[in-house]
């Protein structure tokens, strides 16, 4: 089989598309003819040897799919031969097969293709988790997204709206913002030409926002804090710009404000019957048409340079795809 091997950690350059043993799944495991898989940026990361997560090499990079389910390991109940679904992995997404936790895997929605299912499971189970259970958003509450028009940064403004939230996108570019807006935001901050912490108090008239969803990290963080509301709630979700804020506790005491981790991956893993659960809602969602995941960007497994650039050069919007074709 064909798959995208990191040989060595570092530059983006450094990864092959190489002919790969074919996977066997273990126990417990099932094996998956891979159709699509979502590229994230904490898969730069990790090819760079920057993320928390090194994995010993070589490795096939690679944690959100969607394919055919072609074998099942021994003990395996929830899935069998043929199903189409979603799934999770540490690695080794970017591979015309691949191995996954039959516990990590997930019934496809009916309405979905194999591409919008390949971007579903990190950034719409971290969006859900993230506000259902960390923030416990409420209708009528107010959302700050930065990086709005990233992969969550979509999700999240889509689940928000389908959750009452009214939502305030915030990005770097019009272009950006356009993007954010037709996915449901309904106000907008452009924060490379504008005063993020000002212009939250414009819109909210004084108020500021009820929660913060922060994948972006870095200089806006500060700013974003110091626009909340009384009792309100800051998500740290990501680190996307590259430094992590050193954020002044003093705020959170005075404001009365919770700064909230938001780890997806270790949540499902601890408590899977509950992230069951929320795939589950966000599956119904998606087929009662309350929304429809985004995909703008498509590359095949030959393209793959081409689809890290764009998002390793900030130049996404919405969901980068690998398509196995």
């Amino acid at each position: 089989m064909k798959a995208i091997v990191c040989n060595e950690t570092g530059a983006l350059e450094n990864l092959t598309l190489q002919e790969s043993v074919n996977p066997e799944p273990g126990k417990g495991e099932i094996l998956l003819d891979v159709k699509a898989a979502g590229i994230n940026f904490p898969d730069l990361l990790t090819v760079q040897g920057k993320y928390q997560f090194k994995p010993p090499l070589p490795f096939t990079p690679g944690t959100e799919v969607a394919g055919i389910v072609a074998a099942v390991g021994e003990g395996v109940t929830r899935r069998k031969v043929g199903d189409k679904v979603i799934a999770t992995l540490q690695i080794g997404a970017f591979a015309e097969q691949c191995v996954a936790s039959e516990h990590s895997a997930y019934e496809m929605a009916q309405s979905m293709s194999f591409e919008q299912g390949a971007g579903f499971s990190i950034t719409y189970g971290t969006s859900y988790y993230a506000l259902k259970q960390r923030a416990n958003i409420q209708p009528g509450e107010t959302l700050l997204v930065l990086g709005a028009a990233g992969g969550v940064g979509i999700a999240t403004i889509q689940i928000a709206k389908a959750m009452g939230a009214t939502v305030i996108a915030a990005a770097s570019s019009e272009e950006k913002l356009d993007f954010a807006c037709q996915a449901g935001a309904d106000m907008r901050i452009n924060y490379s030409t504008e005063n993020l912490k000002e212009r939250v108090k414009e819109l909210t008239k004084g108020k500021g926002v009820d929660v913060v969803y922060d994948p972006v990290g870095g200089d806006y963080s500060e700013q974003a804090f110091r626009s909340i509301a009384w009792d309100g709630r800051f998500l740290v979700i990501g680190f996307a710009s590259g430094p992590i804020p050193a954020m002044p506790l003093n705020l959170a005491l005075l404001k009365g404000a919770s700064l909230v981790g938001v780890f997806w991956g270790a949540w499902a893993a601890r408590c899977p019957q509950e992230s069951q659960q929320n795939f589950k809602e966000l599956i119904d969602m998606v087929d009662s048409g309350t929304f429809t995941p985004l995909v703008t960007e498509v590359y095949s497994l030959n393209d793959y340079q081409a689809a890290f650039a764009s998002i390793s050069e900030r130049r996404a919007k919405g969901k980068v795809i690998l398509s196995m074709g």
